[in-house]
């Protein structure tokens, strides 16, 4: 995999890789960044379904109604 990167970006990254920086390398940096990329991108889902969950438990009882496994993916399917 190849990237390219020219101008700011370029001086930024160096200022983070060598002797001065946090990282010894380019490529330690950018698996550092994806990394943590993916992190929130999971952070974030979980999120979600947390607050999906607690809208659902915040729900009055009545609002609830019995489902079936069939009925569930049937209506995920949509």
């Amino acid at each position: 995999m190849t990237v390219r990167v020219s101008g700011a970006l370029s001086e930024f990254v160096a200022t983070n890789v060598g002797e001065d920086g946090a990282y010894e390398n380019v490529s330690e940096y950018i698996r550092d960044l994806i990394r943590r990329d993916k992190e929130r991108v999971e952070r974030e889902a979980f999120d979600r379904l947390k607050a999906e969950l607690n809208r659902a438990f915040a729900a009055p009882e009545e609002s609830y109604k019995p489902l079936t496994a069939a009925e569930v993916i049937a209506r995920n399917r949509t």
